[in-house]
């Protein structure tokens, strides 16, 4: 390639990069968020219900429950959890919570969302208390032996 084509290639290709990084640049990025940026450790909330569904996925696993309000209306419950990685080396893994599973979770409420909350404890019907990961305990112990979700 002569110079006089480099200096055409430069011409033509430099608006497009600058095109392509500007539209990467727009296109909304789901990142990983603070505990005081989504959760409100002022709004402490306890729910006992039902598990419907454990969602294994980074950068948090996620655990819906479906539990009765004080009118006995279903209300439908979004728990964040720790990372999968993190509950692993807890000893949990995607079939610790079954469908159908009575729980008690312990956590804080979001600051926007009524029913979405950042799970600090899950308790399971035979009383055992397991940690659920929650990005507000920084330094939490690890679940004392022979705990198993």
């Amino acid at each position: 390639m002569n110079t006089r084509s480099m200096r055409w290639m430069w011409i033509w290709m430099m608006p497009f990069a600058a095109g392509l990084g500007a539209v990467a640049a727009a296109v909304p990025v789901s990142a990983h968020h603070s505990f005081a940026a989504e959760f409100d450790a002022n709004k402490p909330i306890t729910i006992t219900g039902e598990v419907m569904k454990l969602e294994w996925t980074n950068p948090h696993a996620r655990v819906a429950v479906d539990a009765k309000d004080e009118k006995g209306t279903i209300v439908h419950w979004d728990f964040e959890l720790g990372p999968p990685t993190a509950l692993m080396r807890r000893g949990w893994n995607r079939n610790s919570l079954k469908p159908g599973t009575i729980v008690t979770v312990a956590g804080f409420l979001a600051k926007d969302k009524p029913t979405v909350a950042n799970a600090r404890t899950v308790t399971l019907a035979d009383g055992r208390q397991v940690f659920a990961g929650s990005s507000f305990d920084t330094q939490a112990a690890a679940p004392a032996a022979g705990v198993q979700p």
